[in-house]
């Protein structure tokens, strides 16, 4: 009736009211209600649910929140913002790969890095370059992740439990990070144009005193007599400003029936080191439409990325252009080896300027190192998917999706004539290695939302299958560089000392899973889930398969007890426990050959038929709190997991015509504390939030390789210890 009151409303957002006029169409937008104890997050799978209902810790963090201050790789963006959660940053410089840590380190040998999810479907890391120890360390380029375009990102659900990240599977044992992309919205064409520029320099340097050392030129020593005129060098002045210019451009459009989304994003960034380049283009469509009578959802996106990096800085003592700037005589002249190339009349073009000869760090002039020592990388990859869901009544639905994802990435080296000869011929050096990574991911789910008995009780219930296959491949030839100087192709490589490698694998991972809630009188919730693995990578191993299972319950405090007050607003105590997996790297269950000179070579490893995935058990116990009429959000969380079946490759005598075999044994523990509080206040039209985290891991090794006993020998192998490599052989795993 004319005059009445329509009252628009969705959980998670604030009601608004609407007087009924003779209008036969209205445009009603809601505004997101951050108080609101019904919030809604982004699960496991995609699933979203209300954040009171869940067993566990799940923080959501919008687009905005995380992009804030543009970062060439957003997930840097996240340190700080989320608890319990690690990110550690490569020195690489700009583009760089970052390593996300949830709930402290797991595997010894393994990854521990978390698993990526792009709308509900898994993200396969396809990072191929990483540090190769204390010398030879190339620079660590960006994993699959850093390609998205942080602007179109919506939302990011960060689930660092393993009861939130079961469903999947044991690429999900470390937590997982959930990204939610826009999509298009109903309405007018909408145009957004977005521009961020940052600049960076180093924090912190050494101090150097340049008062005393050696006046004679060319003498590389920081120590000795006083000299007669202090020395103006300082190592900042080999650095430059860095800089990182993001720009984007969003349109959206939609009817009622069909919403489209398309975006263009670019990024043009330089690093503190000079030569260090990075640049990314982005390009996304999206497009969602109902049909069918609205019953039918179809939804379709595409994305694809095109990154180029150069001089990825070195984390190793080679290539690393800061070991000469850090050991430079004070007594001498800086100046003149920023002129770090000078014509040779006996080779008739320009050589490396370097008078201080290597020093017995195969040391390099810092200049030469970042203009003539190159490593570039040229990495396209493109993403395409796309889901139906049908809705039988309005408390199930039948939902699939598919997924299509692959990378094509070039990495070449070339180390220009009068290189250091460890690295070069007097010639050069010049290699190219080309990787292609394919994953193919498909899904079915069944999903029920239905209440019973006049809404005392509810269920959510959700059944479905997966199939993942990933195949990889890789071929690098490279070598020393004969006959013409600085000519970097294959001809030119020298064939006796080259060298060439093609690798590659297929793997398969199939699984079934399903999940429940039963909540009652949205006062008590009790989660159950399941879900059973079959991986290729278990092929010839006795174990084929491998089952885990979670529980959990909650419930709110403060509407069970009549205790909620001006001061009480929220009280919600949780705890839960779960199982996970970790299927062990590839060919670890099956002997494989390698080839050299055209014949293969046997593998002295010895075959393990008996290896299980690593294993992680797991409870945690939280409560969500809020005072003060929601003002004061309090979440905290307590939590243990032990994860067995570590994987060891201890050495066997000779008699057992073996020289290695790889093991499950060892134990690894950690527990600790999350704490995250947001308080929020509103001044007039002065809306005020501030955040703090706070996360407290203690991680230990409870045991390694008490014994095993070798099935040939009958010898007894045990390892009390196990040789890491050092700090010189660290690697982000």
């Amino acid at each position: 009736e004319l005059g009445d009151i329509l009252i628009a409303s969705y959980t998670g957002f604030v009601a608004t009211e609407i007087t009924v006029t003779k209008q036969t169409f209205y445009t009603i937008a809601l505004k997101e209600n951050a108080n609101n104890l019904n919030s809604v997050v982004v699960t496991a799978l995609g699933i979203k649910k209300e954040a009171r209902s869940l067993s566990y810790n799940v923080q959501q963090l919008s687009g905005n929140e995380v992009n804030r201050v543009s970062d060439a790789n957003f997930v840097n963006n996240l340190n700080g913002k989320v608890a319990g959660v690690t990110i550690n940053s490569s020195s690489s410089g700009v583009g760089g790969s970052s390593r996300v840590v949830m709930r402290g380190v797991k595997s010894i040998s393994g990854n521990n890095n978390a698993l990526y999810v792009i709308d509900g479907v898994p993200m396969p890391n396809l990072s191929t370059e990483q540090p190769e120890g204390v010398f030879a360390g190339a620079g660590q380029t960006g994993d699959g992740i850093s390609n998205i375009n942080p602007d179109d990102i919506e939302s990011i659900s960060v689930l660092s439990g393993p009861s939130a990240a079961a469903l999947y599977g044991s690429s999900a044992a470390n937590g997982v990070v959930l990204v939610t992309t826009k999509k298009g919205a109903q309405g007018k064409l909408s145009l957004n144009l977005s521009n961020s520029t940052t600049f960076s320099a180093p924090l912190t340097l050494p101090e150097f005193q340049n008062t005393y050392g050696q006046s004679e030129q060319g003498s590389y020593y920081s120590w000795g007599d006083k000299l007669s005129t202090p020395s103006s060098y300082n190592p900042s002045d080999f650095f430059q400003t860095g800089s990182n210019i993001s720009n984007s451009i969003s349109l959206s459009t939609g009817t009622a029936q069909n919403q489209t989304y398309v975006s263009l994003g670019s990024v043009n960034a330089e690093g503190i080191i000079h030569n260090n380049d990075y640049t990314r283009y982005n390009l996304s469509v999206r497009n969602t439409s109902k049909f069918l009578a609205d019953k039918m959802t179809m939804d379709i996106g595409f994305m694809t990325s095109n990154v180029k990096e150069q001089n990825m800085i070195a984390q190793g003592q080679y290539f690393n252009p800061l070991v000469a700037i850090y050991l430079f005589p004070p007594g001498d002249d800086f100046l003149k080896v920023k002129s770090f190339e000078r014509y040779n009349a006996s080779r008739n073009f320009q050589t490396q300027f370097w008078p201080y000869g290597d020093q017995g760090l195969s040391m390099q002039n810092p200049y030469w190192v970042t203009e003539r020592n190159l490593f570039m990388n040229d990495k396209g990859r493109y993403m395409a998917n796309g889901s139906l869901k049908y809705e039988f009544t309005n408390w199930i639905n039948l939902s699939a999706r598919a997924k299509l994802d692959k990378s094509s990435d070039r990495y070449e080296k070339k180390y220009n004539a009068s290189t250091n000869t460890l690295f070069a011929s007097e010639n050069g050096f010049y290699s190219l290695n080309e990787t292609t990574t394919r994953q193919v991911y498909g899904e079915a789910l069944l999903n029920i939302n239905k209440n019973f008995s006049n809404n005392m009780l509810s269920l959510t219930a959700n059944i479905g299958g997966s199939i993942e296959d990933v195949k990889y491949d890789q071929d690098m030839y490279g070598g020393r560089l004969q006959g013409v100087p600085n000519l970097f192709t294959y001809a030119n490589v020298n064939t006796t000392t080259s060298e060439a490698s093609q690798t590659g694998y297929r793997r398969q991972k199939q699984a079934i899973f399903a999940s429940s809630q039963l909540g009652y009188k949205s006062l008590a919730y009790l989660d159950v889930t399941a879900r059973n693995d079959w991986a290729s990578t278990l092929a010839g191993s006795k174990v084929k398969s491998f089952f885990y299972p979670t529980i959990g319950l909650s419930g709110i405090i403060t509407d069970i007890l009549p205790i909620k007050s001006n001061t009480l607003s929220y009280l919600k105590l949780r705890v839960s426990y779960s199982e996970v997996g970790n299927e062990p790297n590839t060919f670890l269950t099956i002997p494989t050959y390698q080839m050299s000179g055209g014949f293969p070579v046997t593998r002295t490893r010895m075959p393990n038929t008996d290896l299980v995935p690593e294993r992680t058990k797991s409870w945690e116990a939280g409560t969500n709190l809020m005072l003060f009429n929601s003002k004061l959000k309090l979440d905290a969380t307590i939590y243990k997991s032990s994860t067995y079946n570590q994987f060891f490759e201890p050495t066997l005598s000779s008699s057992s015509g073996f020289t290695s075999v790889i093991v499950n044994a060892g134990q690894v523990d950690n527990k600790g504390i999350e704490v995250s509080a947001r308080y929020s206040e509103k001044f007039g039209k002065l809306n005020w939030t501030t955040g703090l985290t706070y996360s407290l891991n203690r991680n230990k090794i409870i045991a390694l390789l008490p014994s095993w006993v070798n099935p040939i020998t009958q010898d007894v192998i045990s390892l009390s210890e196990i040789d890491m490599g050092g700090t010189g052989s660290y690697k982000m795993v």
